[in-house]
């Protein structure tokens, strides 16, 4: 899935909404197994920083590139990108949604059947979306994450809704990714638990 040169890299980076200023002159590298925990005040730009990498949102100035990857596709068709909106129909059972997403991302069926075991959601499998809890719902939009391999995982609050198993869940499912030579980007206001991972604070001139 990746090689030891993958690399994401951000360069003069600015980003203007609504004719504001949210950021800018923003720099960082994240390398393969490594992971950048965005933090800062609401309205600091983690969620426009994310959309940016994801190709959501366009670039002011500056570049984000990410190297070592597949240079046929795009950086955006190369990651998995976790919003605040869970992106799910209510009329689909869980089965169905892991399953659509599997096979659009380019999965299988196998793996969709499997992504919704690592997030305990099996037994829910025939269960309408409509009928599941917040919890749930973040659960079957997490399990994307493992239905179909890409190098870079983009995670905009994942814990949000999540119970303590769950997010030890996620926790494990991380660490697997970095060990495996991803890379993740994720906005968040709580402990994450990914130990060694970089930092970098918004609305403010800190990065360790």
């Amino acid at each position: 899935m990746t090689t030891s040169d993958l690399r994401l890299s951000a360069r003069d980076l600015a980003c203007e909404r609504g004719g504001r200023l949210v950021f800018e002159s923003l720099e960082f590298d994240v390398a393969a197994g490594e992971a950048l925990v965005l933090t800062g005040p609401n309205g600091s730009g983690k969620s426009s920083l994310l959309r940016q990498i994801a190709g959501l949102l366009e670039i002011g100035r500056g570049q984000i590139e990410l190297t070592g990857g597949d240079p046929e596709r795009a950086l955006g068709e190369q990651a998995h990108y976790l919003g605040h909106l869970d992106a799910l129909k209510p009329s689909m059972s869980v089965l169905e949604t892991i399953r659509f997403w599997a096979l659009y991302l380019g999965g299988s069926a196998a793996a969709a059947q499997a992504a919704l075991d690592d997030m305990a959601l099996g037994d829910l499998a025939d269960l309408p979306v409509a009928y599941l809890s917040a919890g749930q719902r973040r659960r079957l939009a997490l399990a994307r994450l493992a239905a179909v391999p890409r190098p870079l995982w983009l995670l905009d609050e994942p814990t949000v809704a999540l119970d303590q198993a769950s997010v030890g869940r996620l926790r494990a499912f991380m660490a697997a990714h970095l060990a495996g030579g991803g890379i993740i980007v994720a906005a968040t206001h709580l402990d994450l638990g990914l130990g060694t991972a970089k930092s970098l604070r918004l609305g403010a001139e800190e990065m360790a």
